[in-house]
């Protein structure tokens, strides 16, 4: 088994020629350049949090499984951090703090990264809230984009800054850093506020209910991905579709673009040429620090 090494790190590759992405024929090997070369970007955004698998051993056209619990086969120098839990109690979730850590992720196939609210060290403070905008067929991520500039529009009233990027799939998620102590509850809470605000302004586009029955032709507003439990895909992820589409850090200007029928997929090659172009446009959110109002008793 071929070893490489990155920043110190000795790493066992395999498979590298196995194609992961059929229609694009995209291999192991490219999946894990890529994850290399956006590590830079992508790091902050996963650092010092216990993220979560979707690991694709035969390919995207093959089964899929998350894997939470951080393998023990692992390198020894690969970090845990002990998270939400199932019966057995905590788990050990993956850390990624490091380059070739990304990589080791490449190479288990692990080409979905999803990543909590809150860093490992103070899990119970999210450090952001999350507006997942999920469409109902026939709606679009065009509905998204019209949808998110009014969430936008909303937080900006209340002088909150926020951040748009793709899901990689069908929908659009929202940021808003905060980056100071809050809760998960409160964190929750505003966001199922802001959902309902926008489904009684316009209860024929947009919901804030889960059920799928409700949501055929409607934006979805997902405010319960800010629960203690969840994850989201993380900025930079590779997602699991015909194409190695990436879940993208956008401009606002990008979000009236799509609003107007502007296509808003981007694949990792694309990607990497963003990221040389205009930095890491999400990086704000790492560092930014906001309060969200304070919750009516």
């Amino acid at each position: 088994m071929p070893v490489v090494e990155i920043d110190g790190r000795e790493l066992s590759v395999s498979n590298l020629d196995k194609v992961l992405y059929p229609e694009a024929g995209f291999t192991k090997a490219e999946v894990i350049d890529y994850y290399i070369r956006v590590a830079p970007a992508m790091l902050p955004h996963v650092r010092q949090r216990g993220v979560t698998l979707r690991r694709y051993p035969n390919g995207v056209d093959g089964t899929s499984f998350f894997e939470k619990r951080c393998p023990d086969h692992r390198p020894d120098w690969i970090g845990t951090a002990l998270g939400p839990g199932d019966r057995k109690g905590g788990i050990h979730y993956l850390v990624i703090d490091e380059v070739a850590t990304l990589a080791w992720v490449g190479n288990m196939a692990g080409l979905e990264v999803h990543a909590p609210m809150a860093r490992a060290p103070a899990i119970e403070s999210p450090t952001m809230v999350v507006f997942d905008l999920d469409p109902g067929a026939p709606a679009s991520i065009v509905d998204c984009c019209r949808v998110a500039l009014e969430i936008q529009e909303v937080l900006s009233d209340l002088d909150l800054e926020s951040w748009p990027k793709t899901s990689g799939s069908k929908g659009l998620q929202l940021y808003l850093p905060l980056n100071t102590p809050h809760t998960h509850d409160h964190a929750s809470s505003f966001a199922l506020a802001v959902a309902q605000l926008l489904e009684k302004q316009d209860p024929k586009r947009v919901t804030s209910v889960m059920k799928k029955e409700l949501r055929k032709g409607k934006i979805f507003v997902d405010w319960s991905q800010n629960s203690f439990h969840k994850t989201t895909i993380a900025a930079y992820s590779l997602r699991a579709r015909p194409t190695p589409t990436v879940s993208t850090p956008i401009t606002w200007d990008e979000v009236r673009s799509g609003a107007d029928g502007e296509v808003l997929s981007f694949t990792a090659p694309e990607v990497l040429e963003r990221v040389a172009d205009f930095g890491d446009l999400f990086g704000p959110t790492a560092t930014l620090g906001q309060e969200l109002p304070t919750p009516r008793s």
